[in-house]
């Protein structure tokens, strides 16, 4: 049984309430849960949170895979850990596998958790990541100096000849029942990544990032619209 858990605090500094505030004409939270609640292989969806705002909100969707579950009041804090989240949901809950989806990653689609949920399906693979494929050339501070991580820039590759690296987009986990508890980490064992598009990059954490995607997800929905836009085949 896979268990998707999407923690959802009521408290954020730098956008107050931003859960619920609207995004592109929905909740921000609208997004995750919808993708959560299409992906077939998710057979429930459990929305955590200690906002009552956040609880009607969610319920107002109706979707029908979806529980909003309370979360104790030291685990809503600032300084609290989502492990600590997972952690007090995977000891109250029956499920084998879990899937952690962070709500303030709204281009997730349904498709992003299906590729997931594929490879960690695979043998030997214990814990599987999201990321999105960069291509830029990286560089550290050592000794005083600073020095390229991921290239030779006495032989600069093209961008087409460049395979890049992979960065951490933090829109979703999935992990065993057994394991998050023996490691409680998110992540453990062999790790596979699923890579998503480009435009999932972006975290919405601070307001610059709430106009980013905002304008990804406009965009993103234009070219949805546009697709579905039948052929004329006669005028």
């Amino acid at each position: 049984m896979y268990a998707a858990l999407i923690p959802v605090r009521g408290g954020s500094k730098s956008i107050p309430l931003k859960n619920v505030k609207e995004f592109c004409g929905k909740p921000l939270v609208y997004w995750t849960v919808k993708a959560a609640n299409e992906c077939k292989k998710i057979d429930k969806v459990y929305v955590s949170t200690d906002s009552k705002v956040i609880r009607e909100t969610v319920k107002g969707f109706g979707f029908e895979k979806v529980e909003v579950i309370g979360r104790s009041g030291k685990n809503a804090t600032d300084t609290a850990s989502t492990e600590s989240v997972m952690a007090e949901f995977a000891y109250n809950y029956q499920f084998d596998n879990l899937i952690l989806i962070q709500a303030t990653s709204p281009l997730l689609m349904r498709e992003d958790l299906e590729k997931g949920i594929e490879l960690f399906e695979q043998p030997g693979v214990d814990s599987v990541l999201s990321s999105v494929r960069q291509k830029r050339f990286c560089w550290k501070e050592r000794d005083g100096y600073s020095h390229p991580v991921n290239y030779d820039f006495n032989h600069r590759p093209r961008r087409q000849e460049f395979d890049g690296y992979l960065v951490e987009n933090g829109a979703f986990y999935i992990i065993s029942k057994p394991l998050f508890l023996a490691t409680n980490c998110r992540l453990a064992g062999n790790i596979k990544t699923v890579e998503m598009s480009e435009d999932t990059y972006y975290e919405i954490d601070e307001p610059s990032d709430w106009i980013i995607m905002e304008e990804l997800m406009k965009r993103r929905q234009k070219k949805l619209s546009q697709n579905k836009i039948p052929p004329i085949k006669l005028f």
